[in-house]
Parts: C-alpha cells; sequence; structure tokens
C-alpha cells in the first residue's frame, strides 16, 4: 500500500516538476560547470546503502563534511536558492521510483549513522527512506540550528541525531497511510507558508536543544 502510493504521488510529481527540473538542470549546465548531479552514498532500508540523488548546489571539490552550514563557502548562489526551496531534492523521486525510497519516511544519512542502531532502533530499518518525514517536519531546516553551534558536528550527532531517531522509531510504531498524507501536507504548507497544517504529537524530545551542555 505505502510503496504503491509512493510510486503514483512521486510519478505525479516528477510529471508535474518535470519542466522545473528541466530549467534547473540547464542553468545549472551553463553557470557551475561540472556534473548536473550531485551523488552520495546514503544508508537505506534494512541498513544498506544506495546512491541518492539531488541537482548539484555546491561546487566541486572533495570535502568529507557529513554535514553544511549556510555559509559554507562551496555553496553557488543558485546552489542556494534551490536549496531554500527543495528544489535541489527533486532528483530524489528518481530515487523513489526505482525502490530505494518513498515519498514518506526517515531522511536518509550517511554512513555512520542508520547502519549503525541497536536494539529496538532498528525497526527503522524496516522503512525506506523518504522525501519527508517527521524529522524533515520537525527540522526543516537544520542549516539555521547548527550555524550558531561552536562545534556542529558535536550538536548533530549529540541533539538532533538522537532526537531523529527518536522521531523515526515513532513514526515506525505508528505509521498509518493518514498519518503520512499529513506528513506530506505539513511538508508542502511549511515550503509554502512557513506553518503547519496538522498537529502531530510525539513523545518528548530526549535532549532539550536549548540546554544541550558539550
Amino acid at each position: 500500500m505505502y510503496r504503491c502510493f509512493s510510486f503514483l504521488l512521486s510519478f505525479v510529481i516528477f510529471i508535474t516538476a518535470l519542466p522545473l527540473m528541466l530549467l534547473t538542470a540547464i542553468i545549472i549546465a551553463v553557470g557551475m560547470p561540472g556534473p548536473l548531479l550531485f551523488r552520495q552514498i546514503r544508508i537505506g532500508r534494512g541498513g544498506k546503502p544506495f546512491t541518492i540523488y539531488k541537482f548539484r548546489s555546491m561546487k566541486i571539490n572533495s570535502s568529507s563534511k557529513s554535514i553544511t552550514l549556510s555559509n559554507d563557502k562551496r555553496i553557488t548562489p543558485f546552489g542556494r536558492f534551490i536549496r531554500n526551496t527543495k528544489i535541489d531534492e527533486l532528483p530524489q523521486l528518481f530515487n523513489i521510483l526505482k525502490g530505494d525510497m518513498n515519498i514518506v519516511g526517515p531522511r536518509p544519512d550517511v554512513p555512520g549513522y542508520y547502519d549503525t542502531l541497536t536494539g529496538e532502533d532498528q525497526k527503522i530499518w524496516a522503512l525506506r527512506p523518504g522525501l519527508t518525514g517527521l524529522d524533515s517536519m520537525f527540522y526543516p531546516d537544520e542549516q539555521k540550528i547548527l550555524d550558531p553551534q561552536p562545534d556542529p558536528q558535536q550538536y548533530y550527532d549529540k541533539v538532533l541525531w538522537p532526537d531523529k531517531v527518536r522521531l523515526n522509531l515513532w513514526y515506525a510504531n505508528n505509521r498509518s497511510l493518514l498519518l503520512d498524507i499529513k506528513i506530506i501536507l505539513n511538508t508542502a504548507s511549511q515550503l509554502l507558508f512557513n506553518k503547519l497544517l496538522f498537529k502531530i504529537n510525539t513523545t518528548p524530545q530526549t535532549t532539550d536543544p536549548q540546554t544541550f551542555d558539550p
């Protein structure tokens, strides 16, 4: 049911967004010499790796950073625009059509995170990663959270990452088609109007970002 829903919805979005995707590809090809797409290994269903696709928003280099701050000098002006509007995520529709991802699910992370889950948290492995999910709904702009931190990587590892696991475990235990629809509508509303349409109650955060002490 979830797979069929994701496939059909992603196909409709792909057809609708195709002109925008072609325009984005042309602008990148003309103004940002190099490949059109950014490819990176992420962890998917069953803890197995897959290649995720995004429109390239950065200059080409060999950086191995797992997080990106808003002042990262690798980001081009057009790249910043497509990141802020989430246009850079549209090639992940190919991932959904291929079966790597669903519309809703945990946002896939680089190796060293979801592939290291233990105990009950491994229930998350039963889920395909998502174009959106509870973690992206509660943390729609991680850069703004990480920017002021003296050690952004440590903050991500100690605060954001554990809470993402909590949110995605809650999703795994409470998944329903209605919940998926609410997450999709909330994501669209956040992007367009900067507000949520539906309140989704999960358990309290495991760590309060305001009281984080490294």
